[in-house]
């Protein structure tokens, strides 16, 4: 199992970068940071700024085929500079296009909007995207998790750190059957 984390170069949540990527890897599988430009990313609690961490492959060389399922994670800033990212959207976009799995969580779903991947999809989301979600003619649920297969692909979406257990649990579930799929 081969996962992508996409994340802009500052401004991703590190909690839900570094949980989901500490259960990928306690499951056996290999953890990619994708990043717009090369060198490391700026972590931050909140608006705090907290650790950089090395950017494995910039999203412009990774190559959607290579991978089993991609996480997004939250934050304010990330999410609203990776949909300012033509190629980070393209390859959100070209997941759901080969129809492999991707979680998302708290303010992540705007980098979906900007992919066009949440038009007739159920997810959730932290609550102010609420709109955001619908105006793309998404459903908008106030759920810990919520899984959404009625499309393309699964879709694995949370509403804060606080449902890092639940998300990762429903990750790791969609990111197996995909990796068993593929092998």
């Amino acid at each position: 199992m081969r996962i992508a984390f996409l994340v802009a170069n500052e401004g991703v949540e590190q909690v839900e970068l570094t949980e989901p990527w500490q259960a990928v890897r306690d499951a056996g599988g290999e953890t990619v940071l994708l990043a717009p430009q090369a060198g490391e990313i700026q972590a931050f609690h909140h608006l705090t700024a907290a650790d950089t961490f090395p950017v494995d492959l910039t999203v412009d060389r990774a190559s959607v085929t290579e991978f089993d399922g991609l996480v997004l994670p939250g934050g304010v800033a990330n999410p609203d500079a990776l949909r300012l990212d033509g190629e980070a959207v393209a390859f959100v976009k070209a997941f759901r296009d080969l129809g492999k799995p991707i979680a998302a969580i708290c303010h992540a779903p705007w980098t979906l909007i900007e992919a066009d991947v949440v038009r007739a999809r159920t997810l959730t989301s932290w609550p102010s995207l609420r709109t955001d979600i619908r105006n793309a003619g998404g459903t908008w649920v106030d759920e810990e998790v919520k899984v959404c297969t009625d499309g393309p692909n699964p879709l694995v979406t949370s509403r804060k750190p606080d449902d890092l257990p639940a998300f990762n649990a429903a990750a790791l579930q969609e990111f197996s059957a995909q990796a068993g799929a593929a092998a």
